[in-house]
Formats: structure tokens, sequence, C-alpha cells
């Protein structure tokens, strides 16, 4: 009698295991694995765009959009990872600060307006290759975003 009560435990433990493994592979997926996050920075001259992108990328809504002044920073949610994007403000007066904030960033966004007049455009292109050349930024990716295309005035990829 004792084998009869032995054998019918282990069938009963055995099906039991089966069916929380059933249970738990079916109902209990647990929270998703973490979304690994990328530090990036957001910088060109004042009116090109900056906040505009980053709104959009977090679909918000483009109405109350106000100039950056010194920095701010958004999370951009994707599928697969999460952009932490520190947008720097490109006035004048900021710009000699951008670099102060460049420590472990991971890419770069610049952002420039392809509307914008001879003058700003080549500050522009000063800002960019000194940002190229910088310690901190020099080997990380780059996207160079040359925004405001849909304006009269827009220049093409070859012209900027």
């Amino acid at each position: 009698q004792k084998r009869k009560v032995t054998s019918s435990f282990c069938f009963c433990f055995v099906c039991f295991a089966l069916s929380w493994q059933c249970f738990r592979a079916l109902c209990c997926k647990g929270p998703p694995p973490p979304r690994p996050e990328y530090d990036l920075v957001c910088i060109g001259l004042s009116g090109s765009g900056k906040t505009s992108l980053l709104s959009q990328l977090c679909s918000e809504s483009p109405e109350n959009i106000v100039s950056t002044t010194g920095f701010s920073i958004k999370a951009v949610p994707f599928q697969n990872a999460i952009l932490n994007v520190k947008e720097l403000g490109g006035a004048d007066n900021i710009r000699k600060y951008w670099s102060r904030y460049y420590q472990g960033s991971q890419g770069v966004i610049f952002v420039l307006d392809s509307a914008s007049s001879e003058d700003d455009l080549e500050t522009a292109r000063n800002e960019l290759h000194s940002a190229l050349q910088h310690p901190q930024l020099c080997t990380l990716p780059f996207l160079i975003l040359a925004n405001h295309q849909d304006k009269p005035a827009a220049r093409s990829v070859q012209e900027v």
C-alpha cells in the first residue's frame, strides 16, 4: 500500500509540475526585458528645428513649442530602444557651453536649417566642424539633419 501512495504522489507531482510550466509559459511571461538606452546630444543653431524634431518623435503636440534656452532632456521611446536626447539651445551665448554636455554621449544629432541665410549656414558649418573635431564626439556616429526642406528657400543636399 505504501508503494501505491508513493507512485500516485510522484504521478500527481509530475502532472502538477507540467501544468505549472504550461501555465507559466502561457500566462506568466513577466515583464518584458528592459530596452537598451542610448544617450545622444542634439545640437544646432537656434530655429533649426531641434525642439520640433524631438516633439515629433515623442508624439507631442507641435502647437506649444518654445525655443530651448539652456538644455532639455527627452526620452524618445522606440520598440527596441530608448534614446535619451539632450537638446542643447543654439543661441550665440549658449553654444560656447555645448561641450560641457558632451560627456557620456553615444551619438550626435546635428540639425541645421536648410532654408537659412548664407551667414547662418556658414555658422552652422563651423559649429558642425567644431563638433566633429571635439575629442568627446569625434568617434561617435553623427546624424546631420537638413531641416525645413518644405520651405521654398530650402537648399538641396548638395548645396548644404
